[in-house]
């Protein structure tokens, strides 16, 4: 997961508007984006008591240099498992005691199978949010170096943001087309990330119940998005809100109206940039963007000290009903 820069680059601008572009180019003209009919088929669901059966877990050294002990086996079994009801949580250790700027044990799991192309519905109860707190909902690209296979970030944000940021990162060659029209702010056009600069192109969503707090109280909701070769679209939905065809299983795009997010592509060949991807889900603390922008959030005293708190995060935790691949 090699967000970090974005945190860096796009730290304010997911924690105020005052950054988000505002050119004229923009309210000029847009792109139409309408999604091509496809019968989308389900061909893999994760829910319920199997939903593990088709995820690795992660144990490497965070690569967003947070402070988190990625674990498996004994110790994961207590921060990722299935609720009686049949939800699955992935949680944050919040009972050990852990020394300020120590590190914590989660969890970040990765799909064990990848999909060249797709939609895909994640249905979320809620999602973990706080002081210190990064998760993420994503999709990674493998077979070569970071970012050439290409990343899809569906959920991301830290501390007590309300507002989800949706990223793309890339290698050289893809760029977001400014006249693109989505229903999320723009904040940034160039895709192509590197180590050093790796900010990606990105949207950031306009409602403060799209992210952390807010979303849980309306009992989280749908997101979804589609990897074709004429675009990444994501879609959000409110629990309320949605779509007949999703809760039927016969999800159809082309009647969802303007994307949340949407990647076409127009100066962006979306399959030479994102190979087979496999789905992730992760929390780390503070790390390469909490950390900074922690100051900024309204949480008191610093990201490392944060650390030390157990009861910090009593609400770090993905509460999942399914997530369902269609192809």
């Amino acid at each position: 997961m090699f967000r970090s820069l974005a945190a860096l680059v796009l730290a304010l601008a997911a924690t105020s508007t005052a950054l988000v572009p505002q050119h004229a180019a923009h309210r000029r003209r847009h792109s139409t984006y309408v999604p091509r009919t496809t019968q989308y088929k389900l061909v893999e669901q994760y829910k319920g008591h199997s939903f593990f059966d088709g995820w690795d877990f992660f144990t490497d050294a965070d690569p967003t240099h947070g402070n988190v002990n990625y674990v498996d086996g004994a110790a994961a079994s207590k921060l990722a498992y299935v609720q009686d009801d049949g939800t699955v949580v992935i949680a944050v250790d919040d009972t050990s005691d852990v020394a300020a700027g120590g590190n914590r044990n989660s969890i970040r799991i990765s799909s064990k199978k990848s999909w060249e192309r797709g939609l895909f519905i994640a249905d979320i109860y809620s999602m973990p949010h706080g002081c210190g707190v990064w998760p993420a909902y994503w999709s990674l690209g493998s077979g070569k170096d970071w970012p050439q296979a290409g990343e899809i970030d569906i959920i991301e944000g830290v501390n007590n943001n309300m507002q989800n940021q949706v990223t793309l990162h890339s290698g050289a060659g893809c760029v977001l087309e400014k006249t693109t029209n989505a229903l999320s702010n723009l904040l940034g056009t160039t895709c192509e990330s590197s180590n050093g600069n790796n900010a990606g192109c990105a949207w950031q969503q306009k409602g403060n119940n799209t992210f952390g707090h807010l979303f849980n109280m309306q009992a989280g909701g749908v997101y979804a998005h589609t990897l074709e070769s004429d675009g990444i679209a994501v879609y959000f939905f409110e629990r309320d809100n949605i779509p007949a065809d999703i809760t039927a299983q016969t999800p159809d795009p082309s009647t969802w109206g303007t994307p949340t997010a949407l990647f076409p592509n127009t100066q962006c060949d979306i399959m030479s940039h994102f190979l087979a991807q496999n789905l992730i889900f992760d929390i780390t603390l503070c790390g390469d963007w909490a950390g900074p922008a922690y100051e900024g959030s309204g949480c008191p005293g610093t990201c490392a000290s944060a650390i030390a708190n157990k009861t910090n995060f009593a609400l770090a935790q993905w509460k999942i009903a399914s997530v369902s691949v269609y192809q």
